[in-house]
């Protein structure tokens, strides 16, 4: 056998050159090891309730202890909507987003410095961890969404044809850009550990820039209908889907409540708003691949 510096010969067979495996090759090669995936994502589910005693209840407790407080202080002590029916629905579909996006955000920021021991070792897509943040927020998304629709069953909701598709498009948005986001802030905060903290105040203001603790229709009131800029955030339109697929149905007119809580061509903005979130993606994964080759000695 001979052996040269770029090729390996066996026999009269000559092999491909020799060159140290990859890590990465995108957000692709991610779900062509979905098998890594997966274990990766139950890893961290067991890890976050290991030595719990409730275990997954806290994945029902955390949401509803944070409606109770959001409800009683906006919708009792200060009764600021008492004109919206339902709000405490209202605010419910909003909170499911923002805490999914909230979650995939701040995890996926600091997913590759918290697992900076597998990400050194092993020859796998760095990319994989803001992915695997995500869908551990997805997973937690679950109970909040068996909540909402027993509220809503026992409110009488009615859903329309039109609402399963604005659940699928509401959730599809917030993996889109949340793992965008996850990429683009995983990568930074690996050179600068200070970016998990921008990314901590950043979500602060999520809960206010979206309509959740307040109706669509009270921005379009203030700004006289002007409202192109603060539709162009995709995390507004997710909200939106979310409350007309299960906050409106419960409303004693529901036609009524389109007209006056909902903006006009909300499915075509949506659709927009999810081919923004997957140009953002493609940024997020440019940026990444450009910084992964630096991250393992940086960590």
């Amino acid at each position: 056998m001979a052996e040269s510096a770029s090729a390996v010969r066996v026999g009269t067979t000559e092999l491909a050159p020799l060159a140290p495996p990859t890590s990465s090759t995108g957000l692709f090669e991610v779900f062509r090891r979905r098998y890594l995936l997966r274990l990766l994502v139950g890893r961290e589910i067991s890890a976050r309730y290991q030595g719990s005693v409730l275990g997954l209840l806290w994945s029902y407790v955390n949401p509803l202890t944070q409606f109770c407080i959001y409800y009683f202080v906006v919708g009792i002590l200060f009764n600021l909507h008492s004109n919206v029916q339902n709000f405490a629905i209202h605010m419910f579909c909003g909170m499911v987003i923002v805490h999914f996006f909230n979650e995939t955000f701040n995890a996926g920021t600091r997913s590759i410095v918290r697992n900076r021991s597998l990400v050194k070792k092993m020859a796998m897509p760095r990319e994989m961890f803001p992915v695997a943040s995500m869908l551990v927020s997805l997973y937690h998304v679950i109970p909040q969404m068996i909540i909402l629709v027993v509220v809503c069953l026992l409110t009488g909701w009615l859903p329309g044809p039109g609402d399963p598709i604005a659940i699928i498009l509401s959730v599809a948005i917030i993996m889109t850009l949340g793992t965008a986001m996850a990429l683009l802030f995983s990568a930074a905060n690996v050179f600068f550990r200070d970016v998990s903290n921008v990314a901590s105040i950043m979500t602060n203001f999520v809960r206010f820039g979206v309509p959740m603790i307040y109706p669509y229709s009270l921005v379009a009131e203030r700004f006289n209908g002007h409202t192109e800029l603060y539709l162009a955030d995709p995390l507004a339109e997710a909200v939106l889907l979310m409350q007309r697929a299960f906050w409106v149905g419960t409303t004693s007119d529901p036609s009524a409540t389109i007209a006056q809580h909902m903006p006009d061509h909300l499915y075509l903005r949506s659709i927009i708003a999810l081919g923004i979130s997957l140009v953002v993606l493609g940024i997020g994964q440019v940026v990444f691949s450009r910084l992964e080759n630096r991250i393992p000695e940086r960590l």
